[in-house]
């Protein structure tokens, strides 16, 4: 039997045994020669030092340090990284791509439980759950039997902002629904959108269509504070925005005085800081319903981060192609 190649762990100490519970992690010693005892949250502790000048791959999630010119030097064996979690750009640095490492992420793997929190958000906000549920709640009662006007998902029209792995895995889960899906994203043409069996439209058209809007749009120079004023003003009243995305491509403050009219709601994974300040309005508003950055990988569902990441060695070590191998520009690819 081959040599196993020397790993190492390389991220916040306390993620390790979450991402890669025991039987995740025994498949993956199977693979290489690893110690979970040793993790780099730093690249200067010495017994990570004198580590790094074997290791052939290096496993990383949340918390890996920069990945500098002066630690690959320390690491001239180091031929891979492979990221147990979504983003690459907050460790990699242009010596990573310089020195041709193969670097790897579950961004993939991350965008499930994204989606899967859009859709539930989407089908909730149809019936305009949340606001019933505070009606209730004041008036302790319900008139039985009433047909409630204005909610439903029968027909309803769902904007989503961008064909990103969750804006996709998302249009692919809402296809069983009874619900007219629409995407904007100027980087796909009217032969992608149509493989993906929805309307392409412009960005204004879809805010001004839509009922419910979803953002998925990657955070760039370009897309900060691509909803502001003027594209919240386009929502129909009525209209829900959701955002698990990133918190920028959201103007906070245009978006907190048109909730304060009460014209929109909006369901906000993700805000712009993070978390926001202790007296932002937005906490108090009824039409503003806000989770602490829920959506991606949280409890049992980063195991599948760490079953990811064992995939991925698996093809590394056979010499096949990666499912998730990133470039130098930090884009996924699917194989």
């Amino acid at each position: 039997m081959p040599e196993r190649p020397l790993a190492m762990f390389a991220m916040t100490a306390e993620n390790v045994p979450q991402i890669f519970p025991p039987d995740v992690l025994a498949r993956l010693r199977e693979l290489v020669e690893i110690d979970p005892a040793l993790v780099a949250e730093n690249f200067t502790d010495p017994r990570v030092r004198e580590a790094l000048a074997g290791t052939e791959i290096l496993i990383t999630g949340w918390g890996c340090p920069p990945l500098d010119e002066a630690t690959l030097e320390a690491a001239p064996k180091l031929r891979a990284v492979l990221h147990a979690a979504g983003s690459v750009k907050s460790f990699t640095t242009p010596a990573v791509w310089q020195r041709g490492l193969v670097v790897s992420s579950a961004a993939g793997a991350n965008a499930l439980p994204v989606a899967e929190y859009t859709l539930a958000m989407i089908l909730l906000a149809g019936k305009d759950l949340f606001a019933y549920r505070d009606r209730l709640r004041a008036e302790r009662a319900f008139p039985y039997g009433e047909i409630v006007p204005g909610i439903g998902n029968f027909g309803r029209r769902v904007g989503v902002v961008g064909a990103s792995r969750i804006g996709r895995r998302l249009i692919e889960l809402l296809r069983p629904f009874d619900l007219r899906v629409s995407l904007a994203d100027p980087y796909v043409d009217e032969d992608g959108a149509a493989a993906l069996g929805v309307p392409l439209l412009p960005l204004d058209e879809l805010l001004s269509g839509s009922d419910i809007v979803t953002v998925h749009a990657p955070q760039t120079a370009e897309t900060r504070h691509m909803i502001g004023r003027r594209e919240l003003a386009l929502m129909p009243s009525g209209a829900v925005l959701i955002n698990t995305s990133r918190g920028a491509l959201v103007d906070h403050d245009a978006l907190a005085d048109e909730l304060r009219g009460g014209r929109i709601s909006a369901i906000l994974d993700v805000t712009d800081p993070e978390p926001l300040p202790a007296d932002s309005l937005l906490y108090e508003l009824p039409n503003a319903f806000i989770t602490p950055h829920l959506a991606g990988s949280q409890g049992n569902e980063v195991a599948r981060l760490g079953l990811t990441v064992v995939e991925e060695a698996e093809r590394l070590l056979v010499g096949r192609e990666l499912a998730f191998r990133v470039d130098g520009e930090g884009l996924e690819r699917a194989a």
